[in-house]
């Protein structure tokens, strides 16, 4: 008896070591883990780190080392870089912010108006022009910039801002239209009717019900419309040549001499205000962002 019990007690020793082993590999596992994304996270914000810890740095000593710290601490940067062009650096932000608002205004209209037409009417060719609507996807902006110069060039609208904010307000961005398409599709089908019944029309039922349930994707659609065409270099570059309509990325190129007479610390200084809009705008609309991402995709 006493050899039986000896027995089943070594068994239940023997039992409860994996399960120890299980208890103490799950918190090395997550800390590992945690460690890793730590160090990831550290590796991509060193840049931005580095930018910011340089824009207050004498000129001489940005490039000296690759180190956060510095003997020397200066805000000089930020004050000779606002008043370095022969307008104020506040002009350029200004002028970015018009053409983000109409950007982001007309991507909000149209591509709310075209995935509302797809996911909802029924026309003919409809699935004819939702594929040749997916495919501009796949043409880079350096295959359609010269077509459309010189359609910009005969209407009169080289210098100013039109080129940047009329093509948004004709669902030219496909990507935002797929992505209102995968939104409307999951509300439910039986709100359309309900509409009918109570004698709305179809833009009715878009401007009161379609619009209000799609705030999510509104908002995803407005934040990334208005981060891409705040840092978009390449087209503003193109058609804009006054620098009284320079917007903030063209007039961060102004501190780049081609002769090595450049003045990074204005640029770093200048470029981490830029920065803050972005911020902004996103810390204001982030939990819509989140709940956008979240819920486009799901169909009903």
């Amino acid at each position: 008896m006493s050899a039986f019990v000896s027995q089943a007690s070594t068994e239940r020793k023997y039992e409860r070591r994996p399960a120890r082993r299980t208890r103490y590999r799950k918190p090395v596992g997550r800390l590992l883990l945690h460690l890793v994304i730590i160090a990831g996270a550290v590796i991509m914000i060193y840049p931005l780190l580095w930018m910011i810890s340089a824009s207050f740095k004498p000129q001489d000593l940005i490039f000296s080392n690759a180190s956060l710290l510095s003997s020397q601490w200066t805000t000089d940067n930020y004050v000779s870089g606002w008043n370095a062009q022969d307008l104020p650096f506040g002009v350029f932000f200004l002028n970015s912010l018009i053409v983000c608002l109409g950007a982001v205004l007309g991507n909000i209209i149209s591509c709310s108006m075209a995935a509302y037409a797809f996911a909802r009417l029924r026309f003919k060719y409809k699935t004819l022009w939702f594929i040749l609507m997916q495919a501009s996807i796949l043409l880079p902006i350096h295959v359609l910039i010269v077509p459309q110069y010189i359609i910009f060039k005969d209407l009169g609208w080289i210098n100013t801002f039109l080129p940047m904010i009329v093509p948004k307000f004709l669902a030219t961005d496909a990507f935002f239209i797929f992505l209102m398409i995968q939104f409307v599709r999951g509300i439910p089908r039986e709100l359309d009717d309900a509409a009918k019944i109570d004698g709305s029309s179809l833009f009715g039922f878009y401007w009161r019900i379609l619009l209000p349930l799609s705030l999510p994707a509104l908002v995803t659609t407005a934040i990334f419309t208005f981060i891409w065409t705040w840092s978009d270099f390449f087209v503003q570059l193109i058609f804009l040549n006054d620098e009284a309509l320079y917007t903030v990325p063209v007039a961060l190129r102004s501190f780049i001499d081609s002769a090595g007479n450049s003045a990074y610390g204005q640029l770093f200084a200048m470029s981490v205000l830029s920065l803050l809009p972005i911020l902004g705008f996103f810390m204001i609309f982030q939990r819509l962002l989140l709940e956008g991402a979240s819920t486009t995709g799901l169909k009903g």
